[in-house]
């Protein structure tokens, strides 16, 4: 494809050598895009260029300007604004840049090498105690589209979780169900088997609050309390069997993990994301252990009086981590020592990013101090992918909690949601039932997606289920619209568009030109991107692209033109506008309706 940028610099250098008498190097040439309010496609900053001119920046853009139109076909005019030089590239150039584009099936995507350095991400890393919820749905939205980003940039990529299957947490699932359960199911409840399992642990909670309570009541602290809980301690003795690999214990963990895991790959399915690899803390959690002692042996740690071991990190300017407990059981940094060592001995990884919310920011800087001290070259260089908490504007939606906002029950809402905005509407009034409903789950759960994937990942955010389907704003509704907008107009086309060609001498006009400049930046912003680790670069550009196009669409006449090569070039401009959108909302994990 024309890299336009890199033609228009070596073109600039030609020109400064002539005019001139010195060549300038390549960090000297400084081009970027042309502001609106200004005529011109690319800006030259002419500055850096002083040196060799030994001129005021007015009067280099100007002599500058007027040789690059004189001598150069691809510069038609000129503009010069404070020592800034702004070029329109002639049509010509746009018109064979658009071919290039058409032409290229794996526009905006690098080749995956077979050297090609190779990323592991992290990311979902749910508890086997309870369905996935809301702070979930924004996790594997992102780990899945950096992973698709990252692909599309030219990495090989792992798709990794970790499942944390094992912990008190579990156990309380697990003896609530002994206790109240009777025998229930999955097939016999009809409920999901991680709904199921998240009943019994609120269950559990709400039993364990109980007894807490008449402690108190009895004239125990609430610290005394908790620690006193005959509940608890049955739990806590459950935890102790289970990592004694008692059979019984085991046997009922299995079972009530299976029902989670049927569960989980549901919601997964429905969400469009999925995994290369799954990991499970009950087998890395021992590694991780093993490393522990060897580290004590070693002198990397301390063992308290009680038999707990620890990481003192003073000196590094932090505090104690503890990494075993008095018991001996182990606690969520001594799995990721374990996770990490086994997924290195797995892969030849470059580089391992994990996709965790910004609470634990301390974590995982303690993390790369740890594997670092325990000898693993890889410790220092792990990314911890950090990103802020998602929260919903009014209250919370239905929960089975209260506080947590169930991923399955939001996925229901949002393309209920669609569909009846689709009834309002009157869009799907010429569709089948079924084909109606799916253009509602793709609506739905896209409107889903690219609200949360449209925020820089940093930050907090609130989301909001009523404005994310929005035909009017920064949605996917919006820009699925304009989508099927296109593949509907390209459809009515006279014939196959594929085959519609126009001549390359036409001219066009500035809304023309620009559309196509701003399709040709794409893979500019997906390897940008990749880079700073932002779908939200992705899911903006997109935005914006239809801003454009649709202005485009509003001032021009498409089917309609009576110039037969203006005419074709617009439907093709069509084309690439709506595969371009395709190609970009498809690493956000955002399917594309051809109908609305």
């Amino acid at each position: 494809m024309i890299d336009i940028n890199n033609l228009l610099a070596g073109r600039i250098m030609d020109a400064v050598e002539h005019l001139y008498g010195q060549r300038p190097n390549e960090d000297q040439i400084q081009i970027q895009k042309t502001r609106k309010e200004f005529k011109g496609h690319l800006t030259v900053v002419c500055f850096p260029l002083l040196k060799i001119s030994r001129k005021n920046p007015q009067q280099t853009a100007e002599e500058l300007g007027s040789y690059l139109v004189k001598e150069v076909g691809e510069v038609s005019e000129y503009e010069v604004v404070k020592g800034f030089l702004n070029l329109t590239i002639s049509s010509t150039v746009w018109v064979a840049l658009l071919r290039d584009i058409l032409s290229d099936d794996q526009f905006g995507r690098i080749e995956v090498a077979k050297d090609a350095p190779l990323v592991m991400i992290e990311y979902s890393s749910p508890n086997t105690n309870k369905p996935l919820h809301l702070g979930h749905v924004r996790n594997n939205l992102l780990g899945f589209s950096l992973a698709q980003i990252m692909e599309a940039a030219g990495f090989r990529v792992v798709k990794t979780n970790i499942v944390n299957d094992r912990g008190i947490h579990i156990c309380k699932s697990m003896l609530a169900w002994l206790k109240w359960g009777n025998g229930e199911t999955p097939e016999s409840s009809g409920k999901k088997g991680d709904h199921l399992v998240g009943d019994y642990y609120v269950e559990f909670d709400k039993h364990y609050k109980a007894e807490v309570a008449q402690l108190m009541q009895e004239g125990k602290t609430k610290e005394e309390a908790e620690a006193a809980s005959p509940l608890m301690k049955e739990a806590r003795e459950m935890l102790r069997r289970w990592e004694a690999e008692d059979p019984e214990v085991r046997s009922l963990w299995n079972k009530m993990n299976t029902w989670v895991y049927a569960g989980f790959d549901e919601t997964y399915k429905r969400m469009g994301v999925g995994f290369d690899k799954i990991y499970y803390e009950s087998n890395t959690y021992l590694v991780g252990k093993e490393e522990v002692l060897r580290g004590l042996d070693e002198g990397l740690f301390v063992k308290d009086p009680d038999g707990s071991v620890w990481a003192d990190l003073t000196s590094e300017g932090l505090d104690r981590k503890i990494l075993l407990r008095a018991d001996g059981t182990s606690v969520y940094m001594t799995q990721d020592i374990g996770t990490a060592k086994m997924r290195f001995e797995d892969y030849p990884i470059n580089k391992m990013v994990y996709v965790v919310g910004n609470e634990q920011d301390y974590h995982f800087k303690v993390l790369s101090i740890l594997l670092d001290k325990l000898g693993f070259a890889f410790g220092k260089g792990l990314t911890h992918f950090s990103y802020g908490m998602v929260e919903l504007p009014e209250g919370k939606m239905k929960s089975r909690e209260g506080t947590v906002v169930d991923a399955d029950d939001l996925m229901d809402e949002m393309i209920e949601n669609a569909a009846q905005l689709a009834r309002e509407n009157g869009k799907a009034g010429d569709m089948t039932d079924q084909e109606a409903m799916e253009v509602a789950r793709k609506v739905g759960l896209g409107a889903l997606k690219y609200f949360i994937l449209k925020v820089d990942p940093r930050k907090n955010m609130t989301f909001n289920p009523k404005e994310s389907i929005d035909f009017n704003g920064n949605t996917a509704s919006f820009i699925q619209y304009a989508y099927a907008r296109v593949c509907s107009l390209v459809g009515k086309a006279e014939c196959d568009a594929e085959t519609i060609d126009f001549a390359s001498d036409i001219t066009l006009q500035p809304k023309e030109e620009s559309l196509v400049q701003m399709i040709s930046e794409y893979p500019a912003v997906m390897v940008e991107a990749a880079k700073n680790y932002s779908p939200a670069l992705i899911a903006n550009y997109c935005y914006d692209l239809v801003k454009e196009y649709n202005q485009f669409y509003h001032d021009f006449s498409i089917l309609k033109e009576e110039n037969k090569d203006l005419r074709a070039f617009r439907i093709q401009l069509s084309r690439a506008f709506a595969r371009t959108i395709r190609i970009g909302m498809g690493l956000l994990g955002i399917e594309m309706p051809e109908r609305m």
